[in-house]
């Protein structure tokens, strides 16, 4: 039994390690102000930046600082975000994208003076969840779980107690690009800091009783 154990856990560090083995990271729409020390990443994103397609609003935008890795197969992504958030629809936090039309962001959304917990599913046409806080945390840890046909996205203040925001259909077997996002899409540019990016295998799925 113990042998057990320290083969599963040996065999879980490995698969990690060899996630975390040559990532090459990439920008689309590289901000002109950032930084990047071990884990951390400090960017100040442009003003007049957005991604959406179409519904609603009727334009399309797709030219906010993407700072991304390739990925195949299922996975976990996860990462801790903190921003000067301060005009209307400031926003940061985590993207899993195939192309212009197929990808998924969620994170913080600035609306009428607080942040949200906010979530966009686009499919050709994007869409909209939030959920409205009553505060305003310092930083919000962010989790989408990339399995077969479906994304999980969650959310937590302490990485320990997670809520789930959304679950939604994604296509499968398709490489995709996951990593790190944020758009101001009025007139002012803000500063946000990412630190705690992996991406990582799935947890095991839990047993049904």
């Amino acid at each position: 039994m113990i042998r057990s154990l320290l083969f599963l856990v040996l065999l879980v560090t490995l698969s990690s390690n060899l996630y975390c083995q040559s990532v090459r990271r990439a920008w689309q729409h590289e901000p002109a102000k950032w930084k990047e020390s071990g884990n951390t990443l400090t960017e100040t994103v442009p003003a007049g930046t957005d991604y959406w397609r179409i519904a609603h609003y009727g334009f399309i935008r797709d030219n906010g600082p993407f700072r991304f890795q390739e990925q195949t197969g299922d996975f976990e992504a996860k990462v801790r975000v903190s921003g000067h958030y301060h005009e209307l629809y400031h926003q940061a936090g985590l993207m899993i994208r195939i192309d212009a039309k197929n990808w998924i962001k969620t994170g913080i959304e600035f609306v009428d003076g607080k942040q949200n917990i906010s979530a966009v599913v686009t499919r050709d046409y994007s869409d909209w969840s939030v959920i409205p806080r009553t505060d305003s945390p310092n930083f919000i840890w962010l989790r989408l779980q990339r399995r077969g046909d479906a994304v999980q996205i969650e959310y937590s203040l302490d990485d320990t107690s997670w809520s789930m925001l959304r679950l939604a259909y994604f296509p499968p077997n398709v490489p995709v690009q996951i990593g790190m996002v944020a758009a101001a899409p009025g007139k002012q540019e803000f500063e946000v800091t990412f630190d705690h990016f992996t991406v990582g295998p799935l947890p095991p799925a839990k047993q049904e009783e």
